[in-house]
């Protein structure tokens, strides 16, 4: 099992009415700025460091942008993780009660939930299974009990993608026609429950090496040498010793996780990977980009109250929200006054991914196989759903496992203490229910369970994996993640996946166990997906298809928050090759190199907020709220088209209440073909209701007409808006849908100026030359003797 959650940020540690806000130390070429002075700036901060946050801070490393990466956990080298009663006992994440481990564990409404935090994210502690998203699962439909699952883009879309992953992460099938992985006992019986059931078996395509390099005969415990771009630990590592620990760590580094592959290749390419730094706080700047408000804790240190960590921030040009499902939602929610704009959509299409946790018992005539031996997962059997050939949602069944050293375990239960410590927990959890106790936190519970040790039983762990029915939504309770999800409507899908399951246990000749919380009615899931979802539109979506949020230009969701509903198979490879995409197009939308400076120089940025108000021409309001941008205030005034970018909302009711501006352009003081006068020329592409694209031209004619005409002319626009995407300074076909005027209030024009921001090495230059080219236009326009 892989948890997709890798960064919990801003989440509560038990007991703490605040949200938690922890931190560490630096990993990397240099930690964060102290608090003290102006923000450090950085081109891109990518915020977690799983399967999504990885990935983008590789490729955008490798592309040549300066990039940090936050983790609030720590860096796990093999060899450190937990392996003996009391380490477990100590490798959960609760800040407030002194814990900085590994695991993570969380109760809500309908689930209970585990992700990770460390440095790799969920790769840490998944179970290297890199299956692709079937084809037909990328659905558009409508759910039972209304809302629908919308996937804004085809398995075609994300081909190439999974085989850019799939290069650096190198799945290979599990060796079953090799020893001794042939012997593997798990994988046998399986494989023949599978084939008696009439169902089908494939080897699980795993994240691990078997073998000491490419066409090298797989062994256990072989040396591996390093990739190209390094070892960020400079640790030794070999293949896959068959323990049976995935999920708790690999100690001898046989899994191709995040840390020894994206990661480290990030670093080699320049980033700056800081372990214990957890961010609490986004909020955009008015001269573009973000500023993050973050904590860092001592990961060693005790229990430490969130008021008692120092806020810090950084700004970054870009920001890519990559902190897992929970941190993501919780970054998103707890920010929003800050984040004007976030649509509907947030906090929706919640699903467990269709994790389902059972158990197979073995018989006095039938044991079940060491669940010991091998990785954890090793086959994979395929059941469809009605998309694609077969009955309902369609799902997987993998077989299960945990290391030999939990055997303790087992006996651990039976003792006094164990039986107590079990039911304390039992009570507390029957407490919180009874109570609804908004505090999801689980871990410090956990730890208090395990003590020395605890109690589980000899038996096979059976995994499923599915679509689920994402109408699970996310919010805010007393400051704490709140998700309100239920099995209910999901439960034909469930009772397909116990009926598979069944079919195997009688197929192996074992008996079948419901996990417990099932009595309940209650899941387990280490795949929690959606709250961000990206679509089509920010009605439905808080992420365009490529993670890009709606109204927020250069801020992205690179994680399984972004998913719109559930893979059906392990999330792993799918939350990776969508952040691969999301960099490709990133990288292709970036401003090209300006040609005539031989030498590139920093550069200047200039921003102002411009509000203009006025009506269409049959009398509904019309209003502009946008953000003009120059990159390079040097580069501006001397192109010809005085190109500056433009983004924010028009608000019209007649068009759909608050349309974003998808992509702008404004163009200052152009020749209007006609001697001594100039225009300023608006184009913006608009999301409009279901889906629907427009285009608004405006135009201000600036011309030295009889009277005192300079005010008017400088703040009155004339716009036209047409449906589709037309391009700047392409002439339209089609007559516009509506027209209108809008204009700059003395007020408003007041603030405009206030607002005038910028940024770089020689800000009071580029205004001072901003305001002379502004100044030198209308002179010569209005001059004496014009």
């Amino acid at each position: 099992m892989r948890p997709s959650g890798t960064y919990w940020e801003g989440r509560p540690p038990h007991g703490a009415a605040a949200a938690a806000e922890l931190g560490g130390r630096a990993v990397g070429k240099a930690s964060a700025a102290s608090g003290t002075g102006p923000p450090e700036r950085v081109g891109v901060l990518v915020v977690g460091s799983g399967f999504g946050g990885s990935v983008a801070a590789y490729r955008l490393a490798e592309a040549g942008l300066s990039v940090v990466v936050m983790e609030r956990g720590r860096a796990y080298p093999p060899g450190s993780f937990p392996r003996t009663p009391a380490e477990l006992g100590r490798a959960l994440w609760d800040p407030g009660e002194g814990l900085y481990g590994l695991f993570d564990v969380w109760r809500f409404r309908g689930c209970d939930s585990l992700v990770s935090s460390g440095l790799g994210g969920g790769s840490l502690i998944y179970a290297n299974v890199l299956l692709r998203k079937e084809a037909h699962w990328f659905v558009r439909e409508e759910l039972p009990g209304g809302g629908h699952e919308s996937w804004p883009l085809t398995r075609a879309d994300l081909d190439p993608h999974y085989d850019a992953v799939e290069a650096v992460l190198r799945p290979v099938p599990y060796p079953v026609d090799a020893e001794p992985y042939a012997r593997t006992p798990k994988t046998l019986a399986m494989r023949e429950a599978a084939e008696r059931a009439g169902l089908p078996w494939s080897p699980a395509p795993l994240a691990v090496s078997f073998s000491p390099g490419p066409g090298a005969p797989p062994g256990p415990g072989l040396p591996l040498a390093d990739a190209p771009y390094g070892n960020l630990h400079g640790v030794p590592r070999s293949t896959c010793g068959l323990t049976g620990a995935c999920d708790f760590g690999c100690n001898n580094g046989a899994k191709n996780t995040l840390d020894h592959t994206y990661l480290s290749a990030a670093r080699h390419h320049g980033a700056d990977l800081r372990t214990g730094h957890q961010a609490v706080t986004v909020e955009p700047l008015e001269s573009g980009g973000y500023r993050v408000g973050y904590v860092v804790h001592d990961l060693d240190g005790g229990a430490v109250r969130p008021t008692d960590l120092p806020r810090r921030h950084i700004d970054c040009d870009r920001l890519v929200l990559a902190a897992g499902t929970y941190g993501t939602a919780h970054l998103l929610l707890s920010n929003r006054a800050r984040l004007p704009g976030l649509g509907p959509a947030l906090g929706t299409r919640f699903c467990g991914n269709g994790d389902l946790l059972t158990f197979l018992y073995g018989r006095r005539e039938a044991p079940v196989p060491r669940p010991d031996l091998g990785p954890v997962i090793t086959g994979v059997v395929g059941v469809p759903g009605a998309a694609d050939g077969g009955t309902g949602r369609g799902h997987i069944v993998q077989d299960g496992g945990y290391p030999g050293f939990l055997n303790w375990l087992a006996e651990g239960v039976r003792l006094a203490g164990g039986a107590g410590r079990l039911a304390a927990f039992a009570a507390g959890l029957a407490l919180d229910r009874a109570l609804g106790s908004p505090d999801g936190n689980m871990s410090g519970e956990i730890a208090a369970l395990l003590g020395p040790g605890g109690g589980f039983p000899g038996v096979l762990p059976l995994l499923g994996v599915g679509r689920d029915v994402p109408d699970g939504v996310m919010g805010l309770r007393d400051g704490r993640l709140d998700i309100r999800w239920t099995t209910a409507t999901s439960r034909a899908y469930y009772e397909g996946v116990r009926t598979t399951m069944r079919q195997l246990a009688a197929g192996m000749g074992a008996g079948y166990l419901d996990n417990p919380i099932w009595w309940w009615r209650r899941v387990v899931t280490v795949h929690p997906v959606g709250g961000a979802p990206i679509g089509d539109r920010p009605e439905e979506a808080v992420c365009d298809p490529y993670g890009e949020v709606f109204g927020h230009p250069r801020l992205y969701v690179a994680d399984a928050a972004a998913l719109p509903g559930p893979v059906g198979v392990n999330p792993s490879l799918t939350i990776a090759a969508l952040a691969d995409r999301m960099c490709t197009r990133l990288l292709e939308n970036r401003p090209p190199r300006r040609a005539h400076r031989p030498v590139p120089a920093p550069a200047t940025a200039l921003s102002f907020a411009e509000v203009m108000r006025g009506a269409l021409a049959d009398g509904p309001k019309l209003t502009l709220r946008l953000t003009i941008a120059v990159d390079d205030v040097d580069a501006f005034v001397d192109a010809p088209d005085h190109r500056a970018s433009a983004r924010g909302e028009v608000v019209c009711e007649p068009l759909g209440g608050r349309l974003a501006v998808r992509e702008g352009w404004f163009n200052l003081f152009v020749p209007s073909g006609l001697p001594g006068r100039r225009r300023m020329l608006y184009h913006l592409h608009l999301d409009g209701p279901q889906g629907r694209a427009l285009t608004l031209t405006g135009r201000k004619e600036v011309g030295d007409d009889p009277g005192a005409d300079l005010w008017a002319d400088t703040t009155t626009l004339a716009v036209e808006i047409r449906h589709g995407r037309l391009g700047p300074g392409e002439e339209p076909v089609q007559a516009p849908l509506c027209s209108g005027v809008v204009r700059v209030g003395r007020l408003d024009f007041v603030r405009q100026l206030a607002s005038m921001r910028a940024t770089g090495p020689a800000p009071f230059t580029a205004l001072s030359r901003f305001g002379r080219f502004f100044a030198g236009e209308l002179w010569d326009v209005y001059g004496p003797g014009r």
